[in-house]
C-alpha cells in the first residue's frame, strides 16, 4: 500500500544511490528570468546544451512591469534579466513566453492554464512556489540555480526522498471562508516549520470539494509551513480541468486515477482539523504563520514575535479589523487566477474603494487578463476605482516597479509577509481575495462576510 507521493516518486526513479537518495527523472521544468541566467552560463561554460527542450518552458514574470509593458523596462537590472532570458532561450532553443506573448504570465499560473501541468508528473522550477502544481496530483517543488542547470543538462536531479505527511480537513466551512483562509489557518496552527522535511498530501471533505484553482492556492502555500511541497488527490475535478485544456486519452486518465493513495497507506505524520474552526483569516506579523481570525486581536497569533509586532506597529491588544490600510494588492501565483478576480468583482461591483486606499488588481497571466476583460470584470474594477494592470508577479515581491512604500500597510493576496518583501519598510497583511476587496471598499481590514448575501 502506497501514498500518491510514493507512487509518483517510485515511478520516476532512474537509479537509487542509497536507501534515501535517488536520481529522479523530471517531466517538466519551468524557468523564469531570475534563477536561470547562472544556469545557462553554467551550460555555456561546459559546452553543454539543453537536453530536453520539449520539457522546458520559460516565461518572464518576476521583473516585468504591470503598466505599459509595450515600453522598455525602466529598471536597469530588471531589463537586463529579461533580456538575458530572451537571449538564453534563443541560443538554447527553449520555448519562451516573453512580454507581449499571448501565453505570458506568472510561471505557476501559465503551466496549469496551458495544460502543461498534468497529474502524475514531476515538476520543478527555480522558485519555491512551484508547489502550486501539486494541486494536480504531481510532485512539484522549487529548486536552486545549480539544480536548474542539472535539469537543463540531464532532465534529472539527485534528491533525498522526503517524508510524507497527511493534512486532513473535514466538515463544512463557515461563511466567507476561502481556500486562502484554509491554508492560512493550517499554517497558523503548525507554524513555519511544521512541515519541514515532509511532502504534504491534503485530504478530506474540504479539499475534495475545492475547485482546482482553490487547490492551487493551498498547494502554493505549502512551502510557507516548511514543507517540500504539497499535493491533492486526482479526481474528476482534476480531470475536468485538464481535459478542458488538452485532449487526454481515456487510458491515460485511468493511469492517473490509479496513482491515488491506497486505502490503509501509512504516512510519516498525520494531522487533522475541523472546518468549523476556520474563519476568514488575516496575518498580523512578518511570517505567514501569524494568521488570526479577522475579528480577533493581534495577540491571538500564537507564533508572533515582539520584533514582528514592533515592525508592524501593533500591540497585542489591537483588534485587527479596526486597522486602517493604505494599499490593497490582488494577484500573485497564489491568488491571481480568474476565479480570484471573479470573487473580487463580486465584492467590488457597484461599490467604490475608500479614497485613501490604492488598489492594484494584477492578473496572473495574459489568458487570465483576456478572460477577465471578456467577462467585463475590468469595467467593474475600474468603476470601483481599482487599477486593472497587466500580468506579472507585481507587488508580491520587490523585484519590479510595483513596490509598497515604507510604512504603508498593504492587504495582499500574495503568499509572504516578510519584512521588506513588498518594499523596504512595507507592512503586509496576507488575506483572501474577498477580504482584500472588502478592505479596499472600507479602507480598514474588513470581514468579507459583511458584503456577502
Amino acid at each position: 500500500m502506497k501514498t500518491l507521493f510514493d507512487k509518483i516518486w517510485d515511478k520516476h526513479v532512474v537509479k537509487s544511490i542509497t536507501d534515501e537518495v535517488d536520481i529522479l527523472f523530471i517531466d517538466q521544468q519551468f524557468i523564469h528570468e531570475v534563477t536561470s541566467p547562472q544556469a545557462f552560463n553554467g551550460l555555456r561554460s561546459r559546452g553543454v546544451g539543453v537536453f530536453r527542450t520539449d520539457r522546458t518552458t520559460a516565461t518572464a514574470d518576476h521583473n516585468v512591469p504591470t503598466i505599459n509593458q509595450h515600453l522598455p523596462i525602466k529598471d536597469a537590472e530588471s531589463s537586463h534579466q529579461v533580456k538575458e532570458l530572451t537571449k538564453n532561450c534563443e541560443e538554447f532553443g527553449v520555448e519562451l513566453y516573453g512580454i507581449g506573448h499571448q501565453n505570458q504570465g506568472i510561471v505557476h499560473v501559465i503551466g496549469p492554464d496551458l495544460g502543461k501541468t498534468q497529474p502524475g508528473m514531476t515538476i520543478v522550477c527555480g522558485d519555491s512556489h512551484t508547489s502550486t502544481h501539486g494541486a494536480f496530483g504531481t510532485i512539484a517543488f522549487g529548486i536552486g540555480t545549480s539544480q536548474v542547470e542539472q535539469v537543463l543538462a540531464s532532465q534529472c536531479l539527485v534528491l533525498n526522498r522526503p517524508k510524507t505527511m497527511k493534512v486532513e480537513v473535514n466538515g463544512k466551512l463557515n461563511k466567507g471562508v476561502t481556500p486562502k483562509d484554509v491554508t492560512l489557518y493550517i499554517i497558523s496552527q503548525l507554524g513555519t516549520e511544521g512541515g519541514t522535511g515532509y511532502f504534504v498530501e491534503y485530504s478530506g471533505d474540504v479539499f475534495a470539494e475545492m475547485s482546482m484553482e482553490g487547490r492551487m492556492t493551498v498547494c502554493n502555500m505549502s512551502i510557507e509551513m516548511g514543507a517540500r511541497g504539497g499535493l491533492v488527490g486526482i479526481d474528476d475535478t482534476t480531470i475536468d480541468y485538464v481535459t478542458s485544456r488538452v485532449n487526454i486519452a481515456d487510458e491515460k486518465i485511468k493511469e492517473w486515477k490509479a496513482l491515488n493513495t491506497d486505502k490503509g497507506a501509512k504516512y510519516d505524520k498525520e494531522v487533522s482539523f475541523n472546518a468549523a474552526d476556520i474563519y476568514p483569516m488575516v496575518t498580523v506579523g512578518t511570517a505567514p504563520d501569524t494568521g488570526i481570525n479577522i475579528n480577533g486581536k493581534v495577540a491571538d497569533a500564537q507564533f508572533i514575535t515582539d520584533k514582528a509586532k514592533k515592525y508592524m506597529g501593533f500591540n497585542g491588544s489591537d483588534i485587527i479589523s479596526e486597522q486602517k490600510i493604505d494599499y490593497v494588492f490582488i494577484g500573485s501565483c497564489t491568488n491571481g487566477r480568474i476565479e480570484d478576480l471573479r470573487a473580487v468583482a463580486s465584492i467590488a461591483k457597484d461599490r467604490k474603494k475608500a479614497d485613501h486606499v490604492n488598489v492594484w488588481v494584477v492578473p496572473g497571466s495574459m489568458k487570465v487578463r483576456e478572460e477577465a476583460i471578456k467577462e467585463g470584470l475590468d469595467k467593474i474594477f475600474i468603476d470601483a476605482g481599482f487599477e486593472f494592470r497587466e500580468p506579472g508577479c507585481s507587488a508580491c515581491l520587490a523585484m519590479n516597479e510595483d513596490k509598497i512604500p515604507s510604512g504603508a500597510i498593504c492587504v495582499s493576496t500574495s503568499n509572504r509577509n516578510f519584512e521588506g518583501r513588498q518594499g523596504t519598510g512595507a507592512k503586509t497583511l496576507l488575506a483572501s481575495p474577498i477580504t482584500a476587496a472588502a478592505s479596499a471598499i472600507t479602507g480598514t481590514v474588513t470581514d468579507p462576510t459583511k458584503f456577502l448575501n
